[in-house]
């Protein structure tokens, strides 16, 4: 069975990019019929914070994304020190000494060379007896993982296709820090060989992490997940853009937009597919790593407003009524819907039923509307009162088109663009609009 995994860490909330890679991670999941598991990677337990574990759980549900389980690497340290132990004594992993400045002064040193900046390995140099004087004098080691120089690391990526590393140009990655808290590279590995993780969904900016935890799921004997790494996303300049990582749920609901519309957009972005107001079956069914270029993404604040239009326009009373007014009906939500933006922008249109409006009109109408308010006084407003008025007024006053219309809508809602008058005007009413026309 296929699983997946989405694995934050509570150290912030999620920004866009996270919510895009748990988005294809829960598509490919639910395409196969397989099970999307959310991974809190708090093993970084100074910069871990509660609030931001439930931020993510409340996230991950306003969007639609529902983990059908949920585990947390704070609570697999146990699991973690077994698959260390083993590796240690198969000497894939090794204790360094070496301070953070004397690393970074290796590093200028090769750089000033023009060489890259690998480590040399110089722990694995050090005797029993050199690293006994080392702990006796108090220096604690950090742990790196050992990479098999002689073994090529290649893979088929399913978006970026065939890829090769060569070891020998990777620095052995540190896997633990002195203070024997864990990092990133072996916990990852080991969650996802032992929760049978199938398939791996991340950014680009982890192609050389997979390079290095493919050796570690050889060296534990495991099989390794399939991998997809999508382009990075860059903001609408064509740039990579700081405020993408500002950009997250918390933004997305105050400005309005529905969750259904950040998930067709980012299922489809970076895609040769069209970005359509669809729903989630659609999406799944189109739902293919195939499909994904390896250039880089371009989010649009602008296109997900314009999509978020599309959604709305599509959504049912029922959806949104918890979200209205209260008193807007099914037929009032009907009639304003088409000229919505967001759904929030329907109580504006509620406050122009039911009143009051503020509406001076030119003194060149005046007259007009004062016939306006005679003649709708004695419509049938059982029927399909705009047209009747409109109809009889026509008749006459010999005013057609915008001379027409404009000042009725006007004196009638207060604005000079919106709903069609046809639907709004039986909301409004004949003593509500009996009232405005006779004011105006």
């Amino acid at each position: 069975m296929t699983v997946t995994r989405f694995a934050p860490s509570p150290t912030g909330t999620l920004h866009v990019g996270n919510i895009r890679a748990a988005l294809h991670n829960w598509l490919w999941a639910r395409k196969s019929g397989g099970r999307f598991v959310l991974r809190i990677d708090d093993t970084d337990a100074e910069r871990s914070e509660e609030r931001f574990v439930d931020a993510i759980r409340r996230d991950l549900a306003w969007l639609g994304l529902a983990p059908q389980a949920e585990v947390r690497q704070s609570e697999r340290f146990a699991l973690y020190e077994a698959r260390f132990a083993a590796l240690v004594a198969a000497g894939r992993i090794y204790p360094a000494y070496e301070s953070a400045q004397e690393l970074d002064l290796k590093r200028k040193v090769l750089l000033g060379r023009g060489l890259p900046p690998i480590y040399d390995r110089a722990a694995l140099a050090l005797g029993d007896a050199e690293r006994a004087r080392l702990e006796a004098e108090g220096v604690r080691p950090h742990w790196r993982f050992k990479l098999d120089h002689a073994a090529p690391i290649a893979w088929d990526d399913l978006i970026r296709g065939p890829q090769h590393f060569d070891a020998g140009t990777m620095s052995d990655p540190v896997i633990r820090r002195a203070d024997g808290s864990w990092l990133y590279m072996l916990p990852s590995a080991i969650d996802d060989a032992d929760l049978g993780i199938t398939h791996v969904v991340r950014g680009e900016d982890h192609v050389s992490n997979t390079a290095l935890q493919l050796q570690m799921f050889a060296a534990m004997g495991a099989e390794p997940p399939a991998f997809a790494h999508a382009a990075l996303l860059t903001g609408a300049e064509g740039k990579l853009s700081k405020r993408l990582g500002s950009l997250g749920v918390d933004h997305f609901r105050e400005v309005g937009i529905e969750p259904q519309a950040i998930r067709a957009l980012l299922a489809r972005l970076g895609t040769s597919d069209p970005v359509e107001a669809v729903d989630d079956t659609a999406l799944t069914a189109t739902f293919d790593f195939a499909r994904f270029g390896r250039a880089p993404a371009r989010f649009d604040e602008a296109e997900l407003a314009q999509l978020n239009a599309r959604v709305v326009h599509a959504l049912d009373h029922a959806a949104v009524a918890d979200r209205l007014p209260a008193g807007m009906g099914e037929a009032e939500w009907l009639a304003v819907r088409p000229n919505l933006h967001t759904v929030a922008e329907a109580a504006d249109w509620h406050r122009v039923v039911e009143g009051p409006v503020d509406a001076e009109p030119a003194d060149e109408d005046r007259d007009f509307l004062l016939a306006a308010a005679a003649l709708a006084a004695t419509i049938d407003w059982s029927a399909d009162p705009w047209h009747a008025l409109t109809t009889g007024l026509k008749e006459r006053t010999g005013r057609k088109g915008k001379a027409l219309f404009l000042p009725l809508r006007r004196a009638l809602t207060g604005r000079e663009q919106g709903p069609d008058m046809a639907a709004l005007l039986p909301l409004i009413g004949r003593e509500r609009a009996l009232e405005r026309l006779g004011l105006a």
